[in-house]
């Protein structure tokens, strides 16, 4: 194992699931380690913060959704760091859920290996990206948050209501984010921070 392979945590109470997993990843050269609940993979985060986390949803002592709100809620700094849901929950309000808890992605299982592959390459190398990203780019909190609900397909006037603006006042959040960013368009605005994480999709 290359003493530079990312370190993946994967917390899944199916023991026979996470095994798969973890052989699975540590052929394609990661480092895995494994929790078989969520206290204990909130534990193993504290202790020695992985690259990335994949937790299983549906889990003893803690779920997969406490786990992400405990650690948003608790460690900020590790915000940045991605976290994959795993699954057998298709219905669409678990999903919104995650997403809207600040999950990076949410994997169906029966796990596709393939695409949990390279759901994680993608993830990892979106991390890679943000670490050479210009330094303390600074946007107001009204500039994120009118620039992720654009990211999120509402048009400026149902921001304003879901913000309480005006639609002239969201227009002018979002071009003062735009100067900021050194873009000359606001969809050029909406992926430079998307890509350098200054909003949350």
């Amino acid at each position: 194992m290359s003493a530079n392979a990312k370190r993946i945590l994967c917390i899944e109470d199916d023991t026979e699931t996470a095994a798969l997993i973890a052989e699975d990843l540590r052929e394609r050269g990661y480092e895995v380690a494994s929790a078989h609940n969520g206290l204990d993979g909130l534990n193993a985060i504290f202790k020695s913060p992985p690259d990335l986390v994949l937790a299983d949803i549906n889990m003893p002592v803690m779920s997969g959704f406490t786990l992400l709100e405990r650690l948003t809620a608790q460690e900020p700094r590790h915000a940045r760091m991605p976290l994959i849901f795993l699954t057998a929950l298709a219905d669409h309000d678990s999903k919104l859920k995650g997403w809207n808890l600040g999950a990076d992605d949410i994997v169906t299982k029966p796990v596709d290996f393939d695409m949990l592959a390279a759901v994680i390459r993608a993830r990892l190398e979106r991390v890679a990206r943000s670490a050479v990203w210009p330094a303390h780019i600074e946007l107001a909190p009204r500039e994120r948050e009118t620039l992720t609900w654009s990211a999120r397909g509402k048009t400026f006037s149902e921001i304003g209501e879901i913000l309480g603006l005006s639609r002239r006042t969201v227009e002018f959040h979002i071009d003062s984010a735009r100067r900021k960013l050194g873009v000359r368009t606001r969809t050029q605005a909406l992926i430079k921070a998307a890509v350098g994480q200054l909003i949350d999709l």
